[in-house]
C-alpha cells in the first residue's frame, strides 16, 4: 500500500492546506503539548501544528510523504519528527496529550473491523486529559459509525463538533471536488 502513497506524494503538498477549522480548534487551545498525527502523509496538518508550538509526532506508511516533512521540520527548525511505520502496529498512545486522525478511517466493509479495532485502542490507551481529534467524511454511515465506537466510552466528553467542507484540486488534472467532513475532538476525563 506504501507504494501507491509513495507515487501519488511525488506531487508535493498533494492534499493541499489544512483545514482552517482544524488549525483554529488547535490555535484555540491554551496548552501546547505532545500530539500524534497517526496517517500524517506529507505533513498537512503535523506541520501547521508544529508551526503552532506543539511537539509532533507523524507516523505514516509512505517514506515519500515523511521524508518530505521530515525535511520541512528541518529547514524550519520545527518539533517535529516523522517515522516511516504501520499505524496498525503502534501502540504508544498514552505518551500524547493529543491524538490526531484525520482522514484515517474510512469504514468500508473491507476494513471496518480493523479501523475500529484501532479506534478502540487509541481510546482505551490514551493517557487522562488526552485530546482525541478525528475528521472523518460525512458520507454514507461513516460519522454514524463513528458515534457508534465513541459511545462506549463513558469517559469521553464531547469538546468540539464542527462540520466543514474539503475542496481538493489535483494539481495534475485540475480536477476539483468539495466533500463534507465532521471534525470531532473527545475528551478522555480522569
Amino acid at each position: 500500500m506504501s507504494k501507491g502513497y509513495d507515487k501519488y506524494y511525488q506531487t508535493e503538498n498533494l492534499f493541499g492546506a489544512p483545514y482552517p477549522e482544524l488549525i483554529a480548534f488547535y490555535t484555540g487551545l491554551n496548552q501546547r503539548g505532545r500530539l500524534l498525527d497517526l496517517g500524517c502523509g506529507q505533513g498537512r496538518d503535523a506541520i501547521p501544528l508544529a508551526r503552532l508550538g506543539y511537539e509532533v509526532t507523524g507516523i505514516d506508511h509512505s517514506s515519500v510523504g515523511i521524508e518530505q516533512m521530515n525535511q520541512m521540520a528541518y529547514r524550519e527548525h520545527l518539533p517535529l519528527t516523522g517515522i516511516v511505520a504501520d499505524i496498525y502496529e503502534y501502540t504508544a498512545f498514552d505518551r500524547y496529550d493529543y491524538i490526531l486522525l484525520d482522514s484515517l478511517f474510512h469504514f468500508g466493509t473491507k476494513e471496518r473491523t480493523k479501523e475500529v479495532g484501532l479506534l478502540t485502542r487509541i481510546l482505551e490507551a490514551a493517557q487522562p486529559a488526552a485530546y482525541i481529534t478525528i475528521c472523518i467524511q460525512d458520507v454514507g454511515r461513516k460519522v454514524e459509525i463513528l458515534n457508534t465506537v465513541l459511545s462506549r466510552f463513558e469517559e469521553l466528553e464531547l469538546v468540539d463538533k464542527t462540520s466543514l467542507v474539503y475542496e481538493f484540486r489535483d494539481q495534475a488534472s485540475n480536477h476539483t471536488s468539495a466533500t463534507k467532513y465532521e471534525m470531532r475532538t473527545v475528551r478522555k476525563q480522569a
